[in-house]
């Protein structure tokens, strides 16, 4: 579904990904680990064209995106939840979800408000409330379930577990693995191994913006070496 092939990605003179290459299977949930300014966020900032390559390519279900306009991306199917919970903080709870609407398409799961409200009860509760009514972990399920409103194909998920409470990030992996189920796919970008480990399929980790492994976690757990190299603090 989703491939990079040798990309290379800079903030101004600043070689942040440096010749990456991957690809993600329709269906899975990939976790993409590393330190920070490993490369991660700026990895899925490449697949939206927020920063575009400067050579390499990639490509989404045999579609070439290097070069598009990031919302161009977006209505090819790719839903991007950034790290920073980018929520209409003067709207409400329903309001921020009608603005993700975009119409059902082909090879991904179509979603409502009220299946939406059934995934994050907490949003039923508070349908009727502002944004900035609302707690961290709350902005964040609302910036996930908006995202969801476009029926994406491929979603990505920056840093969903950092900075919530703790039940927070277990509702969270309950909801990554019903979007598994709905037959969602998902890369998340994580620095919790934990968190990774339960929701997701395989384990890419980068540093310095280069891949260092690409696997299961069973086989990264295999390699305690690789683990202490390139995860530990």
């Amino acid at each position: 579904m989703l491939e990079l092939q040798n990309i290379h990605s800079y903030y101004g003179k600043a070689h942040i990904l440096d010749d990456l290459s991957f690809n993600i299977a329709k269906g899975e949930v990939v976790a993409l680990l590393g330190r920070n300014g490993a490369g991660k966020s700026t990895t899925m900032k490449s697949v939206m064209q927020l920063v575009p390559p400067r050579s390499g390519k990639v490509q989404f279900m045999g579609r070439e995106l290097t070069g598009l306009p990031a919302f161009r991306v977006a209505k090819m199917g790719i839903g991007y939840v950034p790290e920073d919970r980018r929520i209409f903080t003067d709207l409400t709870v329903l309001e921020n979800l009608e603005v993700g609407r975009q119409p059902a398409r082909d090879g991904a799961p179509t979603w409502t408000v009220e299946q939406l409200f059934g995934i994050f009860p907490n949003l039923a509760e508070r349908r009727m409330n502002r944004g900035k009514q609302m707690s961290g972990g709350e902005q964040q399920m609302l910036t996930i379930a908006r995202t969801l409103m476009g029926n994406p194909a491929l979603l990505l998920l920056d840093e969903p577990s950092e900075g919530i409470a703790p039940v927070i990030v277990e509702q969270m992996a309950h909801t990554i693995m019903r979007l598994k189920a709905e037959g969602l796919t998902v890369m998340i970008s994580e620095q919790n191994l934990h968190f990774a480990r339960a929701v997701t399929d395989r384990a890419i980790i980068i540093e310095s913006g280069q891949k260092k492994f690409d696997g299961t976690f069973q086989q990264l757990e295999a390699h305690p070496e690789i683990r202490d190299a390139y995860l530990a603090v």
